[in-house]
């Protein structure tokens, strides 16, 4: 028994084996719970544990589900080049345009001040500024620029797209800043003195040299999105749906099965989203 103590590779299992455990416990289980419910056949009164494909047939044979699912991308996309842009620019600004580390250090704090509140709230809050009567319509009306308010301001796609980049720019923010951090600046002053301008030096230097953190940015951006329900809600007055929706509505109405079957199908499109983006850089040197 000492021997096996004295082991390297046992003294390593135990150290693993809490971690482990801690993983499967709340993390494999419930996924291989959802994946046995989602074979699981529901009526209008009860749930009947069985092993058929219905859920699934259903979910492929509808055309809300490409509709939704469709919707679900499209959101993600567009609010993953929204916050790309944004978050590469504030993290730009604030690696290389601010030379003072105690600036960076108060100006980057600065941007997480939003997050010191709740989300819901944050959404909310754009509410009283987009609706047909609110701070935004008014100050335009009174500068003459429109001479009725703006109808699509508010519950509308601009409005969901508006808040996810608002509630998510700081996880694109936080990543590309530290790998930007990590830049050496000789290889800026070499590039400026081989003769390459601000342009070149950012295309050929910068970014490739930042991709990890845009693609750990990305992953975190496209996963928040895709499973985000709450937004689409409030934001599109539940005129537009995604598939974080459609799996709140099938639980409301007590359809498990069918939001289990929803929820793999979701999970394995974020799964294989991740390992596509994973083939373009290996963010494990990062991690």
């Amino acid at each position: 028994m000492k021997k096996l103590r004295d082991n390297p590779a046992f003294s390593s299992l135990l150290m693993v084996s809490p971690l482990a455990a801690i993983l499967l416990i709340f993390l494999v289980l419930p996924i291989i719970l959802i994946v046995i419910v989602s074979f699981w056949r529901a009526t209008e009164f009860s749930i009947i544990p069985a092993f058929e494909f219905d859920n699934y047939a259903f979910l492929f044979g509808s055309s809300v589900t490409y509709t939704v699912f469709f919707n679900t991308f499209k959101y993600a996309l567009i609010t993953w080049v929204c916050t790309l842009l944004t978050g590469f620019t504030v993290a730009y600004y604030l690696a290389f345009h601010i030379r003072s580390l105690t600036w960076q250090i108060a100006l980057f704090l600065l941007c997480t001040i939003p997050f010191w509140t709740s989300n819901i709230i944050r959404m909310i809050s754009w509410i009283p500024f987009l609706g047909r009567n609110g701070i935004a319509n008014s100050t335009l009306m009174s500068w003459g620029a429109i001479d009725e308010p703006i109808e699509w301001l508010l519950f509308s796609d601009f409005a969901v797209i508006l808040a996810f980049v608002h509630l998510y720019t700081l996880f694109m923010v936080v990543p590309i800043f530290n790998t930007m951090m990590r830049i050496d600046k000789s290889l800026i002053e070499a590039a400026r003195d081989a003769g390459a301008n601000g342009a070149q030096i950012l295309w050929n230097v910068i970014i490739p040299l930042t991709k990890p953190g845009i693609m750990i940015g990305t992953i975190f951006v496209v996963t928040l999105v895709m499973g985000d329900f709450i937004t689409v809600r409030f934001m599109s007055g539940s005129q537009s749906a995604n598939v974080g929706r459609l799996i709140s509505n099938d639980i409301a109405l007590l359809q498990y099965p069918s939001a289990s079957a929803t929820a793999i199908v979701l999970l394995l499109t974020v799964l294989i989203t991740i390992g596509i983006l994973l083939r373009f850089v290996d963010i494990r040197k990062e991690l």
